[in-house]
């Protein structure tokens, strides 16, 4: 019988490629520099009748090909279990090894094969040997959920504390890829729950602002625990799994973040409800930011409220930026929001119905936050002096005042999308969303009793920021809650003035004609 169709795990295989592909690659392009070798040849094209033939006839069994694989190594690659028997019983080395390290047992649990793994372990094959990255046949199996694999490699004796790349267990690599089946099946036989990866310092930007020293830190990374894995991939099934075999529930690695504030910041609010209720501190903050804040971040309400009902400050301030990402602004703290309350976060992503929740357990409407940072691309002015925007209300955050515009989407792609570098490509968030959320945003922070006249260190009140963006419904409210359209800013310029320039900072695409008419309808000189 000759079969053409591959496993589903060597289909996946082609996908990941680099190591996991090499064996292959190494083989195919040996063919060229290496006398032919029939046998392993033919495993290699599938081609069983020859392969039979030449066992048959007294072929070399562990013939290798350029970078030493055997016909065994694509017998299991294959999945052709008949072939695999014929050749270990003619005498195949069960454990032999290509270039890379890769053995025939390592493809039956990339393929997730456990008829082939359980052949070659009845017939000696060592469960331990690893390839030269470090990685067993166990964390094989781990990472591409073949439960069957796992146990029955476990039960020939491989060991759950090996470790491959940067300490990393396979329990740790089946929590990752969110296999709780595996996961299961390893803490059975014992596999580590307070393993932790190595910890090393890197160098990070912490704002997209690259040239100023002050936004590179260098920071420690790693230090991770299964439990870790688990919060940072959503993988609720798996936590509770490793909480009951005794992981800590409060673990954090030296960053600071607990594996609470990595579910929030990664956007799983099962795994962080699910480890509030097993005690979990709300409050954990050794990474300058808490779990609630992360919630805001993410604008999940739903979270929000787990946490207040678990105890959560509601008026614990940022106390330092996160760093972000390489390629894209994506979900972090941007060093103007550092000192920030909860509420005035909510404000300044106009969030009104977390701002209604933050209200209703104690927090502070009136909170003050004073914006602080090197501009970058924030501003026009010098880069080389640092911005100190002031006082800045809620009102005056909901409107659009106080350092960076946050991103309007909650999904990952679609921030992405928003904040990409090339206007071009860059997707805009829809307007009409945008005014909608913001009016409901300004307006309930006015409802608190705060003065819709405040103006930070640049002269802007809430209003020259809703009328620099053009948005007519907030600058309707704000006149009818008593906004003046007479002050000036510190550059002279009024409410009017701003909405025919179109911007509240630098140059406008043109004024916001509708917000010019609507101001001078409402009394506003020129």
């Amino acid at each position: 019988m000759t079969r053409m169709t591959r496993p589903l795990g060597a289909r996946r295989r082609l996908a990941l490629g680099g190591a996991l592909l090499g064996w292959l690659t190494l083989g195919l392009a040996a063919g060229g520099f290496a006398a032919d070798q029939p046998l392993p040849d033919a495993a290699q094209r599938a081609d069983w009748s020859v392969v039979r033939t030449l066992i048959e006839d007294g072929a070399d069994v562990d013939a290798r090909q350029g970078d030493g694989a055997t016909a065994l190594h694509w017998a299991a690659y294959w999945d052709e279990l008949e072939v695999a028997t014929l050749l270990m019983r003619s005498g195949a080395e069960v454990n032999a090894a290509n270039d890379l390290g890769v053995t025939p047992l390592w493809a039956a649990a990339e393929n997730g094969s456990a008829p082939m793994a359980q052949r070659l372990l009845d017939a000696g094959a060592d469960p331990n040997v690893s390839l030269l990255s470090g990685e067993t046949p166990l964390m094989t199996a781990a990472r591409v959920g073949a439960a069957d694999v796992a146990r029955a490699l476990l039960e020939a004796g491989a060991e759950t504390s090996m470790t491959a790349g940067r300490s990393q267990t396979a329990l740790m690599w089946a929590v990752a890829q969110r296999h709780p089946t595996v996961v299961g099946v390893l803490l059975e036989h014992g596999a580590p729950v307070d393993a932790r990866t190595d910890v090393w310092t890197e160098v990070v930007k912490t704002t997209p602002e690259p040239w100023n020293p002050e936004y590179v830190a260098e920071l420690p990374q790693g230090g991770y625990t299964p439990l870790l894995f688990a919060a940072r991939a959503g993988d609720l099934a798996s936590a509770k799994l490793l909480v009951a075999a005794g992981a800590d529930v409060d673990d954090q690695p030296p960053y600071g973040t607990s594996a609470t504030v990595v579910a929030a910041h990664s956007g799983h609010r099962d795994v962080a409800v699910y480890l509030l209720e097993q005690g979990a501190d709300p409050n954990a903050a050794d990474a300058g930011y808490t779990a609630l804040h992360a919630a805001i971040l993410h604008k999940d309400a739903g979270l929000v409220r787990a946490l207040l009902d678990h105890g959560a400050d509601a008026n614990s301030p940022v106390r330092t930026s996160t760093p972000v990402r390489r390629d894209s602004v994506d979900f972090y703290f941007h060093p103007s929001w550092t000192g920030a309350t909860p509420f005035w976060l909510a404000a300044r992503f106009n969030t009104p119905d977390i701002m209604r929740l933050l209200l209703d357990h104690g927090a502070d409407p009136l909170a003050v936050h004073h914006p602080k940072y090197w501009p970058g691309s924030l501003s026009v002015r010098d880069e080389r002096v640092q911005v100190e925007e002031g006082s800045t209300t809620a009102v005056m955050a909901a409107a659009g005042l106080g350092g960076r515009n946050p991103l309007i989407s909650v999904d990952r792609m679609d921030r992405i999308a928003e904040s990409a570098p090339v206007r071009s490509t860059r997707r805009e968030p829809d307007r009409d969303v945008v005014e909608r959320t913001m009016l409901e945003a300004v307006t309930f922070a006015a409802e608190q009793g705060i003065d819709v006249n405040v103006a930070n260190a640049d002269g802007n009140t809430a209003l020259h920021a809703a009328a620099g963006t053009g948005y007519d419904s907030v600058v309707e409210y704000l006149v009818a809650q008593g906004a003046r359209t007479d002050l000036e800013n510190a550059e002279g310029r009024t409410p009017l003035a701003l909405a025919q320039r179109g911007a509240l900072r630098g140059r406008g695409d043109g004024p916001h004609e509708s917000t010019v008419e609507l101001l001078r309808r409402l009394g506003a000189g020129e």
